[in-house]
């Protein structure tokens, strides 16, 4: 075929986009409509989730190693993780669970709730990553001295300074000082949890052992592979926060995907009235088609001239979605969306932008107009010459 007749698809879609504009543009704008809001929405979705981990690691390392048995500290395991390029900090600790009270005052009842409480070294201030203050308080942490969760703080009724007891899994009791409390910004961390130093919780568990080590990494997305690499040939269990915290992964993951397939139909929606417009076309260029038909086009390259009017009509709408979502993307970056801060743990709605999600949608858009297009064009490839010009 000549090089004419390789552009004659064009030009005549291209004659038949502009004499239905309004047609199109409505078209043009539903898909645009469709696309922004699935970008938003994901591109949203994506940094609360990212909000909800980094909130969640302020307070948990990447990984911990727990030893089969209690064990004394470890110097073979500790130079390992020092020569271990991946690891950026560590801190032997023992873990214990109790009975958290705070006995009755004047003018304040007694408080109680249970706790997870962790003695560590003084190094655990670069295993985790609370602010500045409250990391300084967990570094120089004293015998007797407590650093609670600011939800468990509130539920025991403590403030600093205040005595509190505790009464631990083996059954023994002790009185703790309350040196501060910390914030993560994670409800779940922040009601549930308290740091000790080391030595106070091994002497109150009459015992010299430790439960494992605890690690930050550099990657947080190493830790599964570096517990696999760090217990191969050790007596120690991986606990990567992934595992951890797997639950909270997974309904994450599955809110991401029934938001993207929710607003997904209204993408879909929108590209299907391609096959609106393109039908309506063929239905009134029937005489048209059967003319080209009779001086011979070819039913494929009456198929390419719908689906080029359906390409170009997919590819406008895509274009100004993608122009329209990544500017609310923009917006919410530099003016972030206010939340309630005492009904969710973070105060503004982060936006993080992902290409893969980009281009998962615009693949889809396109498939999907593609599509829409095909069932008109080929009725229309369909039109016999001989009975509409009879």
């Amino acid at each position: 075929m000549s090089k004419p007749d390789r552009a004659l698809p064009w030009r005549l879609a291209r004659a038949h986009l502009r004499r239905r504009r309004t047609q199109n543009t409505l078209t043009i704008l539903g898909i645009a409509v469709g696309v922004m809001a699935l970008i938003a929405a994901l591109s949203l979705t994506n940094g609360f989730t990212r909000a909800l981990v980094d909130a969640t690691l302020r307070a948990s390392p990447h990984l911990s190693v727990t030893a089969f048995r209690p064990t004394p500290l470890d110097a073979e395991l500790e130079a390992a993780l020092r020569a271990d390029r991946r690891v950026l900090a560590f801190t032997p600790f023992l873990a214990d669970k109790g009975l958290l009270t705070r006995p009755a005052s004047p003018g304040r009842g007694a408080g109680v709730d249970f706790t997870t409480l962790f003695g560590v070294t003084p190094a655990a201030r670069k295993v985790l990553q609370l602010p500045a203050e409250q990391q300084a308080a967990l570094g120089s942490l004293k015998d007797g001295e407590v650093l609670l969760g600011a939800a468990l703080a509130r539920s025991v009724g403590a403030f600093t300074g205040d005595t509190v007891r505790l009464l631990n899994s083996t059954q023994r009791r002790t009185a703790l000082r309350v040196r501060g409390v910390f914030s993560t910004g994670n409800y779940l961390i922040d009601s549930a949890y308290a740091f000790t130093n080391l030595k106070t919780l091994q002497a109150l568990q009459g015992t010299q052992a430790i439960t494992g080590y605890q690690l930050r990494l550099h990657d947080p997305a190493q830790a599964p592979a570096v517990g696999d690499d760090l217990t191969r040939t050790r007596a120690y269990s991986p606990l990567p926060w992934q595992s951890l915290y797997g639950t909270l992964l997974d309904q994450l993951a599955l809110q991401k995907r029934v938001i993207a397939f929710v607003v997904l139909l209204i993408v879909v929606v929108a590209a299907f009235g391609i096959a609106n417009v393109l039908t309506l076309a063929v239905f009134e260029k029937t005489q048209e088609i059967a003319i080209l038909r009779a001086i011979g086009a070819t039913r494929p390259l009456i198929t390419r001239i719908f689906l080029l009017e359906g390409l170009a009509l997919g590819l406008g709408g895509l274009l100004l979605g993608n122009l329209l979502g990544l500017g609310i993307s923009a917006y919410f970056t530099v003016r972030p969306f206010t939340l309630p801060g005492d009904l969710y743990f973070i105060t503004t709605l982060p936006v993080e932008v992902r290409l893969t999600d980009v281009l998962g949608v615009n693949a889809i858009g396109l498939a999907t107009t593609l599509l829409a297009a095909l069932i008109p064009a080929r009725r229309a490839a369909a039109v016999e010459p001989a009975r509409i010009l009879r």
